[in-house]
């Protein structure tokens, strides 16, 4: 049986972070965490498949976190996929800059982020 692909789920919002694990756990190996800060630490050890990022978070916020995936070396191509409430032209504009591979808005549908993440990561392989 092939592996999972690994998904790092970024959100500081524990029920948004329980409902995407809830969700995608049996298509992928979920890892949760709740700050920005956290997801930094750990790509500095391990590299995902996919990352899935809220951007409304306090201390260091989605779109501050990806400018800093995207300055690690390691982490520069891995997809990022943004999951979260916001939808202003703004956001939407600054995220494209950094290169996300799409935008899911919150609440979302199960089987719409399923699509998207696959779509992506079939893009990759």
């Amino acid at each position: 049986m092939a592996l999972k692909k690994r998904i790092l789920a970024v959100d500081d919002n524990s029920i948004s972070l329980a409902s995407i694990e809830q969700e995608l756990k049996g298509e992928y190996d979920v890892i949760p965490l709740n700050s920005g800060i956290r997801a930094l630490q750990y790509l500095k050890r391990e590299t995902p498949d996919l990352i899935l990022l809220d951007i409304q978070m306090a201390i260091k916020d989605g779109i501050e976190t990806l400018e800093e995936i995207r300055e690690m070396e390691s982490c520069r191509n891995i997809p990022v996929v943004m999951l979260t409430s916001r939808s202003d032209k703004e956001t939407i504009i600054k995220s494209s800059k950094l290169g996300v591979y799409d935008y899911v808005l919150k609440p979302f549908k199960k089987q719409d982020l399923l699509e998207r993440i696959d779509r992506v990561l079939k893009q990759l392989s």
